[in-house]
């Protein structure tokens, strides 16, 4: 306990020395308790000269910066959360540079030995210097001894004990969330301890780079039969916890048009391929990379795309695959009342609301975008509009399709600057008539009917166990034996206890305290 006491001192003087608490007040005023307690934190720091002229976000952005790893997690993850922290900061916080120095070659060794093991390792011929280093992990270019011939791959290592110390701080802040929550019922609404413990599961998923390499691996199974794309493939012998191992990439970086020119690529071909192939994996495959900006994005001789870097990907289950292909499309048809329907059909809205109504809604979304020139149509800025309207009719957003949209506005920034008067919905038109064909054409439905037959065909020998089952279920429900209404947040509620717990240990120690002061003086 008091090793997390220490650690919760420890993330109160880096927030009040860092400047975070200042852009914090101003863009949203602190009670003023909680400012003297920071106050208090920040006695004995050095008064750095503050740029007047920057925006509350950049000044956040070189806050988050200056406190390390776990903080600069904290900006990446709420800038995927304009819904908690607004737009405007929200795009600030993607500019958030995730950059730290190398940790030694020799400490890389020493990691890649422990994981991959010694017979493994001998393998190893060659482990050059890092090419780059970010606040997680850092790259490597390695030579490997595979089936008797040497590969140049690309290897990943975790930082040394970066998993103790982001779990320790994020536990900590944690705690400060907690706390603040408990003494300030107003920050309730804000749900600060719920974004932490979010941010706890992600980061520790993004700490286990077996993970990382099954996300490329499934994208690598998705697209292996798409022209114009090539993704990496793992070495799963030499990829574990903390090391990942993947094909050397010896491409063009997308954002250098001079040398893409020079090699003869098509950039307006580029362009197409790069929105065609997002949306395939977004609708087709509901598995999407979402974290395409221009520095994890690569162009061979042959103008294929290769995408790397694969610690944030997005999922999208049947109905929201569903949801996009049929509302872009409608859009595309100008058909608002069939996409009115989609978000009818699909659950999206109470069925007390005006179908004519939310019609109209998205008719003003819609029609402005047929009196503009095509190249200047934004399908990132339509979703954007899309949830804003939604919203106004209680909806409730889900964080995947705010990650879809966020990177479908990367992905056309990209596609944008290759070929400036890329039609947008020319481009992606394709994709969704081919899918709504695969989901709604005759072989589809032969397909379902099918599919369903089998199921039906293989629970009928178990149907009278599930009876037997389902009058157990009622009878100890009316004897009241069975809850169905059990919370699905049960490792949130056990965090909250342990913090409580916590909480009251601090309070007794520190009455303990006094009154011993007290007895001797």
């Amino acid at each position: 306990m008091f090793r997390k006491i220490y650690n919760l001192l420890v993330i109160l003087r880096k927030l009040s020395i860092s400047g975070a608490v200042d852009v914090i007040d101003e863009m949203k005023k602190m009670p003023k308790i909680l400012k003297f307690v920071f106050f208090i934190f920040s006695i004995g720091k050095k008064d750095k000269s503050i740029d007047t002229n920057i925006t509350s976000g950049e000044k956040l952005c070189t806050a988050l910066q200056s406190m390390g790893t776990t903080f600069i997690k904290l900006g990446q993850f709420l800038a995927t959360r304009p819904d908690i922290i607004g737009d405007e900061v929200a795009k600030k916080l993607e500019k958030l540079q995730d950059k730290l120095p190398a940790f030694s070659t020799s400490e890389a060794k020493e990691i890649l030995k422990k994981e991959v093991g010694q017979k493994s390792f001998d393998n190893i011929i060659l482990l050059g210097k890092p090419i780059a280093a970010a606040s997680i992990a850092q790259v490597h270019f390695v030579k490997i001894k595979i089936d008797g011939s040497e590969k140049e791959l690309a290897i990943k290592i975790l930082r040394p004990n970066i998993h103790k110390i982001v779990n320790e701080e994020l536990d900590a802040l944690m705690f400060l969330a907690y706390l603040i929550e408990t003494f300030f019922a107003k920050t309730k609404r804000l749900r600060l301890v719920e974004v932490i413990y979010l941010l706890k599961e992600i980061t520790n998923v993004e700490m286990d780079l077996r993970f990382e390499a099954a996300a490329a691996s499934e994208l690598y199974e998705n697209t292996k039969n798409d022209r114009f794309i090539s993704v990496p493939k793992i070495y799963w012998p030499y990829t574990s916890k903390q090391t990942l191992t993947l094909d050397k990439i010896d491409a063009i970086p997308i954002r250098d048009l001079e040398k893409l020119k020079e090699s003869n690529v098509d950039l307006k071909k580029l362009s197409r391929n790069l929105i065609q192939l997002f949306l395939k994996q977004a609708v087709r495959d509901g598995f999407f990379h979402a974290d395409m900006h221009q520095g994890n994005l690569f162009v061979d001789n042959e103008g294929n795309l290769i995408p790397i870097d694969f610690g944030i990907m997005g999922r999208l289950d049947k109905n929201n695959k569903k949801y996009l292909a049929e509302i872009l499309y409608g859009f595309i048809q100008r058909d608002y009342n069939k996409v009115a329907q989609v978000h009818f059909l699909a659950g999206l809205v109470p069925q007390n609301t005006s179908k004519d109504e939310l019609a109209q809604a998205l008719r003003s979304i819609g029609e402005p975008i047929f009196g503009q020139a095509v190249k200047d149509i934004s399908g990132g800025n339509l979703l954007a509009q899309l949830f804003d309207i939604t919203e106004k009719f209680n909806m409730q957003t889900q964080t995947q399709l705010l990650l879809l949209q966020k990177t479908m506005v990367s992905v056309e920034g990209v596609a944008r600057k290759l070929n400036p008067d890329a039609n947008i919905w020319e481009i992606s038109k394709p994709v969704l008539e081919e899918w709504i064909k695969s989901e709604k054409g005759p072989e589809s439905k032969i397909k379902k009917t099918i599919e369903i037959s089998k199921e039906v065909f293989e629970k009928i020998p178990d149907l009278p166990d599930v009876m037997d089952k389902a009058n157990l279920a009622l009878q100890m429900l009316a004897e009241g034996k069975l809850n169905l209404y059990t919370s699905g947040g049960k490792n949130l509620e056990i965090e909250e206890l342990k913090m409580k717990n916590m909480r009251n240990n601090i309070i007794i120690i520190f009455l303990g305290v006094v009154i011993g002061l007290f007895i001797v003086f």
